[in-house]
């Protein structure tokens, strides 16, 4: 009964089913308990890739975000060995994907009110996000054959599915998924990546708060304004401070009602950074500075500058962008 609901959902993903497996993961067990973080040796895959863990802080920004491309959300306990093999599996599918879908990975016993929302009884449990909406998948541990099944039939359609819904774009890279795990220090070694100046501001980042991490780097700046990594976090910060919460179909809508309106362009030029569609936004800005509203040009221009300073600097979009925005203010 459970192989047959996982191939309907296979076969009818608009159908949109709730599969309830049996099996589910009892969440009081601590016999298969492991105290290594993900990362570290005899833990779980590390995120990296196109893999991501989210927070009850970050979640809005992944509802927001999977309106530009389809994530699948794994809902798990990370220091569960019996979730390893299937965390793994799912992460290699979806980086081989390259960007075409995102793997958002929740600790349902860091973050309970995530799976409250979710209803769900046990670990693990897998949702598609589609523009906000939530299509479930499975919950409880998939048999190989089912994994086989969400793997190599169920990804591609959920991309089909987006794509159907007008839902374009690529997930943003994040990082070798195997560096943690190389450097086998785990949340140590990544403790020691962050300068001491920039703790403050990066632990308020880490809790949502953008607008006073955007502040807190400003500050770090003030203080060596050579720090490229300030830089780069202040912008970020400000980017999800101003839009991470917005409604992405409507700042869409907004932009495509009123184009000639720069607040317009600007909201929505934030939402294609968010969503990773780094050359989307210059190109927004740019061909609105282009279409003869140069009267605009000092807010289009100081916010390029701002979105400039994210990617890295050898990256060739930023490159084409700097050279014509330049040709745009003459």
């Amino acid at each position: 009964m459970r192989k047959k609901a996982l191939l309907a959902a296979a076969n009818n993903p608009q159908s949109n089913p709730g599969i309830s497996l049996a099996g589910a993961v009892d969440l009081s067990s601590i016999k298969h308990q492991v105290q290594a973080e993900p990362g570290q040796a005899g833990g779980a895959p590390s995120a990296g890739g196109y893999v991501i863990d989210v927070t009850e802080a970050t979640f809005q920004a992944v509802l927001q975000t999977s309106a530009t491309y389809p994530v699948v959300l794994l809902l798990w306990i990370p220091t569960d060995d019996r979730l390893f093999a299937m965390a793994k599996t799912l992460g290699d599918a979806v980086n081989a994907m390259k960007g075409q879908v995102q793997l958002a990975r929740v600790d349902i016993n860091a973050e309970p009110g995530i799976a409250q929302a979710f209803q769900i009884k046990g670990a693990p449990a897998l949702f598609a996000l589609i523009g906000g909406r939530p299509m479930p998948i499975l919950e409880g541990l998939p048999s190989d054959e089912e994994l086989t099944q969400i793997t190599d039939t169920l990804l591609p359609q959920i991309v089909q599915l987006a794509q159907q819904a007008g839902v374009t774009g690529t997930a943003p890279y994040s990082g070798d998924p195997d560096a943690d795990a190389a450097a086998g220090d785990g949340e140590a070694d990544a403790a020691e990546q962050v300068p001491p100046e920039h703790q403050q501001a990066h632990q308020l980042a880490a809790d949502g708060d953008y607008a006073g991490a955007a502040e807190a780097y400003a500050q770090v700046l003030e203080a060596n304004p050579n720090d490229t990594l300030a830089a780069r976090e202040r912008s970020k910060a400000l980017l999800l401070a101003r839009s991470g919460r917005a409604d992405v179909r409507e700042v869409r809508a907004a932009a495509a009602e009123h184009p000639d309106d720069v607040d317009a362009q600007l909201a929505v030029a934030d939402i294609d950074m968010i969503g990773g569609q780094i050359e989307d936004a210059f190109s927004r800005l740019l061909d609105f500075l282009a279409a003869g509203h140069k009267a605009d040009l000092e807010p289009v221009r100081k916010r390029l500058l701002e979105y400039f300073v994210i990617p890295e600097p050898d990256d060739p979009r930023l490159k084409a962008a700097r050279r014509r925005l330049s040709m745009l203010m003459y």
